[in-house]
């Protein structure tokens, strides 16, 4: 069993189609059996095409028994509470938030806009340190594009049982670091770490680039794992993993010196939705040490943005506190309509980078929630956000993550974003026979400093 990246083009959906059954439909001829995708990004498009970079999964048989583009529009929105999501994809290179846990400022500032703050692992992982807001939610991000996508719901819980999964590693001392971290996390925390077990034999894990330049890579040797974990799963709610992940010895500088795209991050995120997807739990990894010669490698003063990465030996305790109180995973669709259940009739908007196209922002489209799109927060991805069939009044584009906080009190408030910016267009007038509105009027509403 093992994960790989894999580049496709397909035709871009025309007309009224939803994007996600068409991308599916298309993903399913063009893979081979034996082959289930765990994770998409759309890294460019024009046109006529859209341009995926896919994470594969071979040979797991049925032990993935879902597609990632599974879809159920939801049938009312909830307005009695406003729920955000926040998404800044791993692996991209985003200005914020693509480092070592910076977006945990951005989540704090954001949780203040909301009732509930919906996030993943890259905002606020931050090696030790983890600030997840009081009223955020620690979600695996294949698990956040399947509550956009309708498919899973999510339960609050008082405390998770987080299931330890380590490399047996050469150097015992570095496994003992790791043992280390769970006891600090159940003395600390009050955490309930039921074990944690060594891999005596380990899947290998190759952090790679895509073409598009997105932080990829391969694992082979999954199937341990997986069995391991289908012997334990009745023991644990969540589960935790940290192992090694081979680099070029020279990322370790050139990383903390240069302007280079996180290395580790991407192919994490190919192992926890795999495994998330395999298991229906919440899952997060953290990587393990290669060597004492890394551990004690001299970086000097770093970007701040990376400095919670150098202070650390395991960068495992902010895996373990996301995941103390990350949410039950409910598919019941029956039960969505429980009140402690957060569905996608639940969640208000979305904020993502601009140009960033994935299946949260394919899912929001299709759901009718407003997507809110941050042009200050440069990454990897080429999209043009305004040519997907947003309706009007679903699709804003702002400069900043402070004017995105704006959007997000006028969309609580009901006030349209127009009235309170000047100056204010004329009141449209359409006359009885005229059955199409003026063009200019568009799909997206882009803030701007007049």
């Amino acid at each position: 069993m093992r994960l790989y990246e894999k580049s496709l083009v397909v035709p871009k959906p025309s007309g009224n189609q939803n994007i996600l059954e068409s991308l599916d439909r298309e993903i399913d001829v063009a893979l081979p059996p034996g082959e289930i995708a765990v994770r998409l990004a759309i890294t460019r498009s024009d046109e006529t095409s859209f341009y995926l970079e896919l994470g594969i999964l071979e040979g797991a048989g049925s032990a993935h028994p879902h597609s990632i583009l599974n879809f159920e529009k939801r049938a009312t929105e909830n307005t009695s509470t406003f729920n955000a999501v926040l998404v800044i994809p791993t692996g991209v290179g985003a200005e914020l938030g693509g480092h070592s846990g910076d977006g945990g400022a951005l989540a704090t500032l954001m949780a203040g806009s909301c009732d509930t703050l919906i996030t993943h692992p890259n905002v606020v992982n931050a090696s030790d340190i983890n600030e997840l807001p009081r009223n955020g939610l620690y979600v695996e991000g294949s698990v956040l594009a399947r509550l956009l996508a309708g498919t899973v719901g999510l339960q609050q819980v008082r405390a998770n049982r987080v299931l330890l999964v380590i490399d047996d590693h050469p150097d015992s001392s570095i496994a003992e670091h790791a043992i280390n971290a769970a006891s600090a996390a159940r003395a600390t925390l009050g955490l309930e770490c039921p074990l944690v077990i060594k891999l005596e034999n380990p899947f290998e894990m190759v952090a790679e680039y895509s073409q598009s330049g997105r932080a990829v890579g391969r694992i082979e040797r999954l199937e341990n794992l997986v069995e391991v974990l289908r012997t334990h799963q009745g023991r644990c709610d969540a589960i935790a993993l940290s192992s090694r992940i081979r680099v070029p010895k020279a990322y370790h500088h050139e990383y903390y010196l240069g302007d280079m795209v996180n290395p580790w991050g991407g192919i994490e995120a190919m192992l926890t939705h795999a495994i998330s997807g395999m298991f229906n739990i919440p899952s997060a990894h953290a990587p393990m040490m290669e060597s004492q010669e890394i551990m004690n490698l001299t970086v000097g003063v770093v970007d701040p943005r990376m400095a919670a990465e150098v202070i650390s030996v395991t960068y495992l305790h902010s895996v373990i506190k996301g995941l103390y109180r990350s949410p039950k995973l409910i598919t019941n669709m029956d039960r969505f309509h429980h009140p402690e259940v957060i569905s996608a009739a639940d969640v208000s908007c979305v904020i993502i980078p601009d140009g960033c196209v994935g299946i949260p922002t394919l899912a929001a489209l299709e759901q009718g929630i407003p997507v809110i799109a941050v042009r200050e927060n440069r990454n990897l991805m080429r999209n043009e956000l305004s040519s997907l069939p947003f309706e009007r009044g679903k699709l804003y584009v702002v400069e900043n993550y402070l004017e995105a906080i704006g959007v997000m009190s006028a969309l609580r408030s009901g006030v349209s974003v127009e009235s309170v910016r000047r100056p204010l267009a004329p009141t449209k007038v359409l006359p009885e026979l005229q059955t199409e509105l003026a063009p200019e009027l568009g799909n997206v509403i882009r803030l701007r400093s007049r």
